[in-house]
């Protein structure tokens, strides 16, 4: 099992930002300062009764310790270290998500699926952006912004239909849990693929839809 702040192997050894040791502050801090993303501080877990239960208070929270505060937290989100850094202060526990549809989208699908897309993705010579796994078994390809509007007619031009596949594309109005977030006694979110300078330019959604596509179908 792997601990909070390793990372699941991957084939570029740089750790930008570095995970080891860190606060969740500085985390935040990083990618707001290296990768110029836009981050938001979410719930955190609270110790009660030697359970680790989402500040949100809901005893049956889907996502413990990893989801907005606030139903505006779009207005939250910011690029600025300075800002990233002044929230985290106010709340060092707070989880980091970032939204999806400005420096980013996200092609979500299942960890088995992304695993298998993985390994075509390699033999294809393709250039990943980040990607990462999350507790709940979610493997997310960071892709260009418009992503989640291409996505259901690139699927369907490749023979599937949409609702036939467990792929789906995150853009505007949605977020993802940046490593290393925790999900409660789940879990942590970690990268598959690390941030580095290598894939600081990412893919577009049609340069990886085929493999993952044929990925979900061998799922299902």
């Amino acid at each position: 099992m792997l601990s909070v702040e390793e990372t699941i192997p991957a084939t570029e050894a740089a750790q930008i930002p570095k995970q080891r040791g860190e606060s969740l502050l500085e985390t935040a801090v990083r990618y707001a300062e290296d990768r110029h993303w836009d981050v938001f501080p979410g719930t955190w877990l609270e110790a009660v009764d030697g359970a680790q239960l989402c500040s949100c208070g809901n005893a049956l929270c889907d996502a413990p310790g990893a989801h907005p505060t606030r139903p505006d937290w779009a207005t939250q989100a910011t690029g600025s270290a300075t800002v990233a850094r002044r929230m985290w202060q106010k709340q060092p526990n707070a989880s980091i998500l970032l939204p999806t549809g400005r420096t980013f989208d996200a092609i979500s699908v299942p960890e088995t699926a992304g695993f298998l897309a993985l390994a075509r993705m390699e033999r294809m010579e393709l250039t990943l952006g980040p990607v990462t796994l999350t507790p709940d078994r979610r493997m997310r390809f960071f892709v260009l912004p418009g992503a989640a509007v291409k996505v259901p007619e690139l699927v369907r031009k490749l023979g599937w239909p949409v609702s036939s596949l467990d792929l789906v594309a995150l853009g505007e109005g949605a977020y993802v849990a940046a490593p290393p977030t925790r999900f409660g006694s789940r879990g942590a979110v970690q990268w598959v693929c690390r941030p580095t300078p290598a894939n600081r330019w990412l893919p577009d959604a049609e340069e990886l839809i085929s493999p993952l596509a044929y990925a979900c179908g061998r799922d299902r």
